[in-house]
């Protein structure tokens, strides 16, 4: 059983909405799993291979070590069936306690898909009667991760701290050379996603924030841990 599990359209997606905050969880010794529908492929300057050692390269640098990689295709990703039965077999088999997926708004057709694959596949996974494999499971919260494509900022049911580890999701990110620096967007990645960490960091008054987004109400055993 994992304590969190990320699930991302393409590799980078996962380091770009929650990159700061995975490498702050490894760090307090939380188990964090990273899952891609896809491998991402076909951009203008990558192949499978390659993207494949990037999106390892970047998960190490957060702490991360087991990154699952589904056969899903890119471009064309659709809310189906068996997208969704994909994803709930990797549930059954990680199990775990808190999961992280695409938000529901985005411009990126794929993300969107994502979003719904990965949504659904939470009550697909409890199914008994069933030719999946693993055992019925349920993942107790689920909760949504921003992206970068839409320019709207949502409205985070809370956001997290990631001024220590922000450093570290720049690092990962930039392990994806063939998406950013093959085609000049190194120093535009990182003065986007610095600027948007920043604005959601002053908004609990930190240096460096992730804002994360809910459909269900959050539980708290205990106000010790609030920022004020």
């Amino acid at each position: 059983m994992a304590d969190i599990l990320a699930v991302g359209t393409h590799p980078d997606d996962i380091e770009i909405g929650l990159g700061g905050s995975i490498a702050k969880w490894v760090g307090e010794g939380l188990s964090v799993v990273m899952l891609d529908l896809t491998n991402g492929e076909p951009t203008p300057f990558g192949d499978p291979a390659t993207r494949a050692i990037e999106a390892r390269k970047a998960a190490g640098m957060l702490g991360v070590t087991q990154r699952i990689t589904l056969d899903l295709p890119n471009r064309v990703l659709e809310d189906s069936v068996m997208a969704r039965r994909k994803v709930a077999e990797v549930y059954r088999q990680v199990r775990p306690r808190m999961v992280f997926i695409h938000g529901e708004r985005d411009s990126h057709p794929d993300h969107m898909a994502g979003f719904h694959i990965a949504n659904k596949a939470r009550f697909d996974a409890k199914l008994t009667k069933t030719d999946m494999r693993g055992e019925p499971y349920y993942p107790p919260r689920m909760f949504m991760f921003h992206g970068s494509h839409l320019k709207h900022f949502p409205d985070p049911a809370f956001i997290i701290d990631i001024t220590s580890t922000f450093d570290k999701k720049i690092e990962a990110i930039l392990a994806y050379a063939s998406q950013f620096k093959a085609g000049g967007r190194e120093d535009w990645i990182i003065e986007r996603l610095t600027a948007m960490a920043a604005y959601v960091g002053g908004l609990i008054n930190v240096r460096y924030g992730e804002p994360v987004m809910l459909k269900e109400p959050l539980g708290l055993s205990s106000l010790r841990d609030v920022i004020c």
